[in-house]
């Protein structure tokens, strides 16, 4: 069975800062598309807030989610700051008592993370939101490990599912947000929740998977 520990996996969420920060210029531009582009810039703002006080620190994993969430739910505007804040948050308290995480707690952590969107939200599959990213990455995970794969084959299939769900938010009309107000013309652009949900749960299977033992 692979595993990975907790203490000292603080610097995964330094490279999810770092792709944000290398993202923020495309993630305004899609969001000002059909929203009010300043997705980008806030989402920058709140990460690089993170990666400062996390630089240096060898912190655990759970602890940097949970320093990441706070200053995502208090430091940075708009829609996604409390959605982000609230379910890095989560993932830190689903873990934040293990020293080892294995692909059962990994999957706990994925919908604690996810019902706490949930749970302030009443975005759904198919909306043109970040949950088109997330439920599909979520769902490819629990698949694969149900079928007998690997911790880091379902690193993998989570990763897939997560970009074909950002990918088919081009195909659709968005149902939440000031994009809603457009209607048929939301089409033929992706949503910037759904990128940047992508980048996150792409990155973070990355830094996993790099730290992946064998128990």
């Amino acid at each position: 069975m692979q595993t990975f520990k907790n203490s000292s996996s603080g610097a995964i969420v330094l490279s999810i800062a770092d792709r944000i920060v290398e993202n923020r210029a495309y993630l305004s531009e899609i969001d000002g598309k059909i929203g009010d582009g300043d997705h980008g810039v806030n989402m920058a703002k709140g990460f690089s807030m993170a990666a400062e006080r996390l630089k240096g620190q060898d912190s655990s994993l759970a602890g940097a989610f949970d320093l990441l969430g706070t200053l995502l739910m208090t430091e940075i505007g708009g829609s996604m700051g409390p959605l982000y804040g609230v379910m890095f948050t989560q993932f830190g308290e689903s873990i934040e008592s293990k020293d080892v995480i294995d692909a059962a707690l990994f999957s706990r952590m994925l919908h604690a993370g996810l019902e706490a969107i949930q749970s302030i939200g009443s975005a759904k599959v198919g909306d043109k939101t970040l949950i088109d990213a997330f439920v599909p990455a979520v769902e490819a995970f629990d698949s694969a490990t149900a079928d007998g794969k690997s911790f880091a084959e379902a690193l993998s299939a989570l990763s897939d599912a997560a970009e074909k769900g950002r990918d088919s938010t081009i195909n659709l009309i968005a149902k939440i947000g000031r994009a809603s107000r457009l209607g048929d013309r939301s089409l033929g652009v992706l949503d910037a929740g759904a990128t940047s949900c992508a980048i996150i749960l792409t990155t973070l299977s990355i830094g996993i998977a790099n730290r992946l033992q064998a128990a």
